[in-house]
């Protein structure tokens, strides 16, 4: 963490103001409070609190742990500094939609925080038998597609992890057909800020890397200038792109460039999980979509073939270009493959897949093109 953060000074003292209130008041102050899903999608964690305790039948919660994003790791932070407001969290959920069990799906290659997360679960007994809560920890096994909320539920009923169709939601029909809650680590964590009165919306954590001397999770606000922020990261050359995570997309590093979701979509990515890689001028665009592709290969769950099949293609097409065996008929079909893919896809990842690629024809087509026959 390279700047101040109220997130790691937990007394328990949020969670003991949201107890003092009842469920639906609870909810009224989270969605007043703005926070918003900081797992990729922004739904607004009050509407989707409200709209899981209405549901019928034996209400659950489920943290999603799964952070395979890459670049992104501010959720391991978290557990690892702050695990305390991660629990207080998934508390406080249970008692706002009234629900008796609670799991955290954690990410294979996180299993040396179990310790840690059972240690913080320890800390909170008194409030856990009071309130007659359960919080258990299942262990995933590296599956990038898991980080889909739907194929969360197949993976702990022991199914494949394959996206389920939508609707109907997890809030309303989820783990084993009752109604779960699932946030993701980061949004639980901010929960007992908001009975605090120190939470502020404007702010949220994004994991830096790439051609940094400093890479690490910084603490940024919304709005400030993209170039402020990488120079706290200090930049090894001069930056020449910003790459959000695997799936977010490709754009031009503009140092003057406020930090919004608005400025990124308008520029064709998206913000996503808050995963900023930052590349300079040493770096080969082509040669870094097509490492990002090979990652969407293996990681394909195979549930669709447009992202089954379509990904495979973009490789093929991609190597050609990168080893400058590629032709202008390559790249007009590139281009159509990605535009195919990403409509065509069943799932939000599978229509994410090729952004990367789509991003940097728009914005670097140039370096296409010098390796194009």
């Amino acid at each position: 963490m390279k700047e101040e953060s109220l997130l790691f000074k937990s007394n328990l003292s949020g969670l003991k103001a949201a107890l003092s209130k009842n469920p639906s008041s609870v909810i009224k102050i989270v969605k007043k409070s703005g926070l918003r899903g900081r797992g990729g999608a922004g739904f607004p964690t009050g509407l989707k609190w409200e709209l899981c305790a209405k549901a019928k039948g034996e209400h659950l919660v489920l943290c999603n742990a799964d952070e395979g994003e890459p670049g992104t790791f501010k959720d391991k932070l978290i557990i690892t500094k702050a695990a305390l407001n991660l629990i207080e969290g998934i508390i406080i959920a249970c008692h706002a939609i009234k629900a008796k069990n609670a799991l955290i799906y954690l990410r294979g290659e996180y299993s040396y925080l179990i310790p840690t997360l059972k240690k913080a679960i320890r800390k909170t007994e008194p409030f856990l038998k009071k309130k007659k809560i359960s919080i258990g920890i299942i262990l995933g096994q590296g599956a990038y597609i898991c980080g889909d909320e739907t194929a969360i539920l197949n993976s702990i009923e022991g199914k494949r992890p394959e996206p389920r169709k939508k609707p109907p939601y997890p809030a309303i029909h989820g783990l084993y057909g009752k109604p779960t809650l699932i946030n993701n680590v980061e949004t639980l964590a901010m929960i007992p800020l908001i009975f605090l009165k120190k939470f502020d919306a404007t702010k949220r954590l994004c994991s830096f890397s790439g051609d940094l001397k400093n890479a690490g999770v910084f603490e940024i606000r919304e709005g400030k200038q993209i170039g402020k922020l990488v120079e706290k990261a200090e930049p090894i050359g001069i930056p020449k792109a910003l790459c959000f995570g695997a799936s977010g997309g490709i754009i031009p590093y503009d140092p003057c460039m406020p930090l919004t979701e608005k400025n990124i979509r308008d520029r064709g990515a998206w913000l996503g999980a808050c995963s900023i890689i930052v590349i300079n001028h040493a770096h080969s665009i082509v040669e870094l979509c097509e490492s990002i592709q090979k990652f969407f290969v293996h990681e394909s769950c195979g549930y669709c073939a447009p992202c089954r099949e379509g990904n495979e293609r973009i490789l093929e097409i991609l190597k050609r270009i990168s080893h400058s065996e590629g032709t202008m008929h390559d790249l007009k079909e590139l281009e159509e493959l990605c535009d195919f893919v990403s409509k065509a896809s069943f799932c939000a990842l599978g229509k994410s897949a090729p952004l990367h690629v789509i991003t940097a024809l728009r914005h670097f087509k140039e370096e296409f093109v010098r390796r194009c026959r």
